[in-house]
């Protein structure tokens, strides 16, 4: 069957394609009137996304766009809703600000026919009504029509919060994350790093808000295991350490690790930790350099046939693994993050190396949007290391042409690329990067838009996608338009930027959490 692709509520997009600058090495001037046009064609696009929700899929989880159907696979409690929250805010739409707002209040987060997941309820539905929270009650309070409403949203996420804090009534205190409400788990006895360690600043932010300081301790607790991994051998290498954390011990499972799916935000919340509070947190930013520091010298990898490109490696031990994914290509933002908010050079210029990398898995495809898992090889592996395969043989010209070869060739509306192109824009003011964000965004605006709004792709290395998966995750309201627009989002104020924006003025008055969601931070700037 065909699916039409979208027009365009976004003529704009079609229009603005045919301004798009040729690349060269000659660095562009700043061109404000493009940028304002190129941000209203990415909101026109989350407005469409927004509409397709409302109307087949609202207050469920997630659109179906092809079939304009919908699923609940964050408990029903209306994960696009509350995902969108803080996007709509950004983009100062104050007739989706007020729906979702108006909605939040109405959520019963004391029951659910399905399991909860502590990391995936923390970071969206948390972060999204936090995040909010602190945006209608300071620079955007002239969007909110209903102050009462603002109010419950910290009601409303202190209420989850309470729901979700018997995740940590374990032995060590180290948090189940597959949660079976009201009171029980799924006997998981063991927890990954990123789903342990990615709740400190949401739960944090909340002690922060309303005083009582148990969520903060909660959540802190859980983490404190992971700032002093035991065993020694669950650390490879200074910093980096094991996936797996057993919850009766707090000990590590395993040394396995990187900054993949399962590991990733965890290192992205011990600096982000220390943004939120440099006061409190710097044995946070202590670690996150000590991996930081290890990961540019033991896990930076040049492919064989494209050596100018680096990728992070993952780890068995110290036993490297050429494997990446399109999650960990948040890994140059963190880089570029720690090296503006630390003043240190060296992790901003490596962080913008990642960032090179991941736009080589985006331009190389004949999509042009990066693929979900990828691998590469170095001049040096030896022709039967089993754990680092050559390509295969239909990949040997794609592999020697582009550096990495391609493993799971799906699409599913990820952010990551985005989120590190924005913050190499924010470090270097290089036009270059808006530009990169202009293709990825036209890249998916033009294959993944389908019926009512926008579909996972199940092939991003064939023309067309290769066809549709029929769901639309809700971080691609909280993320993927975010990012997209905030790197070309105009000032409310010609004189000053947003202060929400990263290296707002030469430092950082918001944090973003892994889901994107902007919170106040609690200590000074910096």
């Amino acid at each position: 069957m065909h699916y039409s692709r979208l027009a365009v509520p976004l003529v704009a997009v079609l229009a603005l394609s045919a301004m798009a600058l040729p690349h060269s090495n000659i660095p562009r001037a700043d061109n404000h009137t493009l940028n304002r046009d190129r941000a209203d064609a990415v909101k026109a696009a989350f407005v469409h996304a927004w509409n397709g929700y409302k109307q087949y899929a609202f207050p469920h989880d997630e659109l179906h766009p092809v079939s304009n159907g919908f699923s609940d696979s964050r408990n029903g409690w209306g994960a696009s809703a509350v995902d969108a929250f803080s996007t709509a805010c950004v983009m100062q739409l104050p007739d989706i600000v007020n729906t979702i707002l108006d909605y939040i209040p109405t959520i019963d987060f004391d029951h659910t026919a399905d399991g909860v997941s502590l990391f995936e309820t923390t970071i969206r539905y948390m972060g999204g009504m936090l995040s909010g929270y602190d945006f209608l009650k300071g620079p955007l309070s002239n969007l909110a029509q209903n102050a009462t409403a603002v109010d419950d949203l910290l009601k409303q996420a202190t209420r989850l919060a309470n729901n979700l804090a018997y995740a940590f009534d374990t032995p060590s205190g180290v948090p189940s994350n597959n949660l079976i409400f009201p009171s029980g788990t799924d006997g998981s006895t063991n927890n990954g790093i990123a789903t342990i360690g990615t709740l400190v600043l949401e739960w944090t932010h909340l002690s922060d808000l309303t005083g009582n300081q148990t969520y903060a301790e909660l959540s802190q607790k859980g983490e404190s295991y992971l700032l002093a991994p035991q065993p020694a051998s669950s650390e490879p290498w200074p910093g980096l350490v094991g996936t797996n954390v057993n919850l009766t011990t707090g000990q590590f499972e395993d040394a396995v690790g990187g900054w993949v799916g399962g590991d990733d935000s965890f290192y992205e919340y011990l600096l982000k930790m220390y943004v939120y509070d440099s006061t409190r947190f710097s044995t946070y930013k202590d670690r996150w350099m000590l991996a930081a520091d290890s990961s540019i010298v033991h896990l930076a990898s040049h492919p064989s046939t494209r050596p100018d490109i680096t990728f992070l490696a993952i780890y068995n031990g110290q036993e490297r693994i050429f494997y990446s994914q399109h999650l960990a290509c948040f890994d140059g933002g963190s880089f570029i993050l720690g090296g503006l908010v630390l003043k240190e050079q060296k992790y901003i210029d490596f962080g913008i190396a990642l960032v090179n990398g991941c736009h080589d898995t985006y331009a190389s495809t004949a999509t042009g949007i990066g693929p979900e898992v990828f691998r590469w090889v170095e001049n040096s592996t030896a022709a039967n290391d089993t754990n680092n395969p050559p390509p295969p043989a239909d990949q040997q010209v794609f592999y020697k042409k582009s550096g990495f070869y391609i493993t799971a060739s799906d699409y599913v509306l990820r952010p990551e690329y985005l989120e590190s192109v924005y913050y190499a824009y924010r470090a270097t003011g290089d036009q270059m990067y808006r530009d990169w964000a202009w293709d990825a965004f036209v890249a998916i605006n033009t294959t993944c838009a389908v019926g009512s709004g926008y579909a996972e792709l199940k092939d991003v290395n064939v023309h067309g996608g290769g066809g549709y998966s029929d769901f639309m995750d809700s971080f691609f309201f909280a993320e993927v338009l975010k990012y997209a627009y905030l790197i070309h989002a105009p000032a409310t104020d010609p004189m000053q930027d947003n202060s929400w924006q990263v290296e707002n003025n030469g430092v950082n008055q918001w944090v973003f959490n892994t889901e994107a969601h902007p919170f106040k931070v609690h200590g000074p700037p910096i």
